[in-house]
């Protein structure tokens, strides 16, 4: 058969093992490279990688490569190909750009151009041309940037490998599946199944290790259960050699009898059992794995023999303040289960706060970096023995108790000097929700909101983003005033520890800043100029409610009253709420997530007393293709919000999104679709936003960056940036 060149993609810190993995799969001349591993080999090794690899994230088929110095050089390159050798005009097609250009600066452009050439080479030869569709096309082609050298290639996986197809919705886990099998074969668990030992993961959660484990002791394929790849729609597709293929996996699955080990899974919450229950169910495997509920302390090998296993785990670690504390506490008790019972086991916990491992009482004999998504963390690796035992959290305990240092106090005074100035300018303004506190001491790189919710119960939280410090700065110089300013926190503000939440906001690659982490579901209600609107304090990396858009949302409603209001990236709709709520004779609300729709409904449900309009409409869809596309034969609106992420790349959109780059094209969109006499309001948080000075030129534009300034943001002058736009 055919020798081709591959490139498989992984997450960081396994590519190493990928090139093992990929060799074992057939591949030959396995190249490593940072997150991906480039080879060689027939159709049959990208068929089995696609199918078998159990690291890897997608697989790309190398079909072009070319210099282009500028765009329309791109274009003129990409149509040389033969693309009626990969798709025909029927198919549904999804195209890719990544990497750096000297001329294309933007790959949603990149990504476009390439449909372009590509669209066009098939109507010029059919008449017909191919659908474009983001999820699950028929063939998603992708073009790689490094300078003025492009690689083409055809994705063949077509969406990530890591969607093994066993997760279910109420099962979600942040660990993501082929990480999970990272750490266990870095771990050494195939080696370890082979020779019959345990494994156990105490705190299994919706029981991704567990199911990982099993796939990898029984041999089967993790592959097997996905009902898509991007090959199956692409024309060079040999159905039967794929067939024989999966065929040969599922024999080698179904020669396992059983896995010649015990796997277990255990968790205290019983919904996460269930979850990781029915997981299994779906991986194929129920039979070769156990889950029960149980605390962490009641964790045991099963066998009474001669002890070998492997312990893996990764455990929680805090959101809320007291979680620091449980996290800790988890850790604390998971080393003292370890040291009781599990001797002579190995353990590899995984940890995305690798202080916390301190508390293990168990010096690792391995630490390993990888990455799970944008998240950074650390795998450790221990044998559980006399010789590795030391004193549990010893280096934290070395230290003062920070509430009795002078930073403490000296931070704390800070507190309570903003507070008294703010509690009464808030309570006479009438604002329950406030920035208390906004790094006024720089080495205190905190942002402090407060919140008064009337719902469920009328309290105070405070909700606490700790400001990602410089690389520069020593790790043990960030964590001590950590620890000082959060033991400050309780008594300078008045709130108990269990309604303080902490997250650490850093600057978030490839548009996460949505990114859900956690999954309580826990609702608050709080009161904004007389409307209700639903706060989150523990599932996101936002609360529902941005504050320094308090007095625009105000300025919306008061412009609202007879106009048809569109609010693009709605984020929860607290804009269509005060417009509605002022009068708004309809209001449209567009947004990439259904999640973020519906809590916006929510919102609008919850004011139902207070709000004048009838006519909603909530469209779910990336707000670009909306305006490029879907928008041109809609109806026109008087009154346009656009606040877009600073930054995004969501799997669900074409390209990227880059606000500093792409407000021009977004405004002129917007423009268009403005009725006479309308009015666009534009806002950005980008810190060091420069409003092109073109636009001034094409339109009427008013920097109301100033008068939408709240008092509480008056530290941090440049918390955003607004606009009033209208056609000239």
């Amino acid at each position: 058969m055919t020798v081709r060149q591959f490139l498989a993609s992984v997450p960081r810190g396994l590519a190493d093992l990928l090139a093992k993995e990929l060799t074992a799969l057939g591949a030959t001349e396995a190249r490593e490279r940072a997150t991906g591993v480039a080879f060689s080999g027939t159709l049959e090794t990208a068929y089995r990688a696609c199918l078998e690899s159990r690291l890897a994230n997608r697989v790309f088929l190398e079909i072009a490569r070319f210099e282009a110095a500028s765009a329309d050089a791109f274009y003129a390159a990409a149509r040389e190909t033969d693309w009626s050798r990969h798709l025909g005009s029927e198919a549904t097609l999804a195209c890719d750009f990544s990497g750096r250009h000297p001329a294309i600066t933007h790959s949603h452009f990149g990504a476009l151009k390439l449909k372009d050439a590509i669209v066009d080479v098939l109507r010029e030869r059919s008449g017909t041309r191919p659908d474009i569709v983001l999820d699950r096309p028929g063939v998603r082609v992708h073009a790689h940037a490094h300078g003025s050298q492009i690689t083409v290639a055809l994705d063949l996986s077509g969406e990530s490998l890591h969607r093994r197809g066993y997760r279910g919705a109420a099962g979600e886990a942040p660990l993501k599946e082929n990480v999970a099998a990272g750490v266990l074969m870095r771990s050494g668990w195939p080696d370890l199944a082979a020779a019959g030992a345990e494994f156990l993961d105490p705190m299994c959660g919706s029981g991704t290790l567990v199911i990982e484990a099993a796939l990898i002791a029984a041999h089967c394929a993790p592959g097997l259960r996905r009902d898509y790849f991007g090959f199956l729609g692409w024309r060079g597709h040999d159905e039967a050699l794929w067939r024989r293929v999966r065929e040969e996996a599922k024999a080698r699955c179904l020669a396992t009898a059983a896995p010649a080990t015990v796997i277990r899974g255990q968790d205290r919450d019983p919904a996460a059992v269930r979850d990781a229950r029915a997981n299994a169910e779906r991986a194929g495997i129920a039979r070769w794995v156990s889950f029960e509920v149980g605390e962490l302390a009641r964790a045991a090998p099963v066998s009474r023999e001669p002890a070998r296993g492997l312990l893996c785990t990764n455990p929680p670690y805090g959101v809320r303040l007291e979680n620091l504390e449980a996290a800790r506490a988890a850790h604390r008790e998971l080393g003292e289960v370890l040291r009781a019972r599990f001797q002579g086991w190995q353990a590899a916990v995984l940890t995305g706060s690798p202080q916390l491992g301190m508390e293990l009482g168990i010096r690792a004999a391995r630490t390993h970096a990888l990455w799970n998504g944008a998240i950074e963390c650390r795998l450790l690796r221990m044998s559980v023995e006399a010789a590795s035992l030391r004193r549990p959290g010893s280096l934290a305990r070395e230290q003062p108790p920070p509430c009795d240092t002078p930073g403490a106090r000296m931070f704390g005074n800070r507190l309570e000097k903003n507070l008294k100035r703010l509690r009464s300018w808030a309570r006479r303004a009438g604002v329950s929700c406030y920035r208390l506190y906004d790094a006024d001491m720089p080495e205190y790189a905190f942002a402090i909101d407060v919140y008064h919710t009337v719902a469920p119960q009328e309290q105070t939280w405070l909700y606490v983003q700790e400001y990602a410090a410089p690389r520069e700065i020593e790790e043990e110089s960030v964590r001590r005033r950590r620890r000082e300013a959060l033991a400050a926190l309780p008594a300078a503000a008045g709130v108990p520890r269990d309604r303080i939440t902490l997250r650490t906001r850093r600057r978030m690659p490839r548009g996460e800043q949505y990114r859900k982490v956690g999954t309580q579901g826990t609702f608050h209600t709080v009161l904004e100029d007389g409307l209700r609107f639903l706060v989150n304090f523990e599932d996101y990396l936002d609360t529902g409610l941005f504050l320094d858009h308090r007095i625009t949302r105000a300025r919306l409603r008061e412009a609202a009253a007879g106009r048809r209001f569109l609010n693009l990236f709605a984020y929860t709709g607290t804009a269509t709420v005060h417009a509605a709520a002022g009068g708004a004779c309809a209001t449209t609300s567009v947004d990439m997530s259904r999640t973020y729709l519906d809590w916006a409904q929510r919102n609008l449900a919850l004011n139902a007393g207070a709000v004048k309009t009838r006519e909603h409409e909530f469209i779910q869809a990336d707000c670009m293709e909306w305006l490029r596309d879907g928008a041109r034969a809609r109806e026109r609106y008087d009154l346009i919000f656009l606040d877009p992420p600073t930054f995004s790349n969501s799997k669900r959109m074409e390209g990227v999104l880059d606000i500093e780059r792409d407000h021009p094209a977004l405004i002129d969109a917007c423009a268009r679709l403005l009725a006479p006499g309308g009015l666009l309001v534009f806002s950005t948080n980008a810190q060091r936003f420069r409003l092109e000075p073109a636009l001034a030129q094409r339109y009427g534009v008013r920097d109301v960056s100033a008068a939408t300034l709240p008092r509480d943001f008056e530290r941090n002058p440049r918390i955003h940036h607004c606009f009033e736009i209208r056609p000239a």
